[in-house]
């Protein structure tokens, strides 16, 4: 994640559950032997990260992420039973390399997925794994078109008029191209879409939506245009998640 803004990770665990339980989802998909090393790449609040060691009884878990807040909270969560560290994805460097990279609902956030998976690349033991889903081709895209609605009012215009906000959706094809050219082999990328409600839509979009449009607003206009963003959506808030899940191995040579 280069932005290194912070969250409100109280208020994520609180709102986000639907976006966390498709990381358990993913993390059914992982076989596990038990004794692997495993980097969550992207660990927020660490609530998939505590089921994730719990499938390594014998290994070891190692969670990064970029937010302050969320590091602070995963480290309350998970104590000693796994190694939190504050730290940026795209610029990343392990001591040692491991046996599996997992991640969830993460690399949206991180502009440059050619430079992020020649990282993960470089983080992986030769014949580790990768196992990620993130906001793929299409997603949030009804709310996308109520955020382009409201910033395009005076108050919000010059802040963010004609920003296209802060993520990084993969297509499939694209996806896999850039895991080919990092060195990934065996490699899988797929699309599929889950909806998710919310009767909370305020706090839904200020805490895992609107963040980064937040930052580049005065603080007097920050709930005013979140109140403009959820008069554009249907309530109790509808979003449509299209996920982008891809699975590669780090060749033995």
């Amino acid at each position: 994640m280069t932005s290194t803004r912070d969250w409100n990770a109280a208020s994520y665990d609180a709102v986000a559950r639907p976006v966390q339980a498709l990381g358990h989802t993913l993390l059914d998909r992982l076989e596990l032997r038990g004794d692997e090393t495993v980097l969550d790449a992207g660990c927020g609040s660490g609530a998939v990260t505590a089921a994730l060691v719990d499938r390594v009884p014998g290994g070891r878990v190692i969670a990064i992420d970029g937010a302050p807040t969320m590091v602070a909270e995963a480290r309350a969560r998970l104590g000693d039973r796994a190694d939190v560290l504050l730290g940026d994805l795209s610029g990343l460097e392990l001591a040692e390399p491991v046996d599996v990279v997992f991640s969830s609902a993460t690399f949206h956030w991180v502009p440059d997925h050619a430079g992020l998976f020649r990282c993960l690349h470089a983080a992986l033991k030769p014949g580790g794994r990768l196992l990620a889903q993130y906001g793929g081709d299409g997603n949030i895209a009804g709310v996308r078109a109520a955020i382009a609605r409201a910033a395009a009012a005076p108050e919000f215009a010059p802040s963010l008029a004609g920003w296209p906000g802060p993520w990084t959706f993969d297509a499939p094809d694209t996806a896999a191209a850039a895991l080919g050219l990092a060195g990934f082999t065996d490699i899988a990328a797929g699309l599929h879409t889950v909806t998710v409600t919310s009767d909370r839509p305020h706090e839904y979009l200020e805490t895992v939506i609107l963040g980064s449009h937040l930052e580049r607003l005065a603080g007097g206009l920050r709930a005013p245009f979140v109140a403009a963003v959820a008069a554009g959506l249907p309530e109790p808030l509808v979003v449509d998640y299209v996920r982008i899940t891809v699975s590669a191995v780090r060749p033995l040579s």
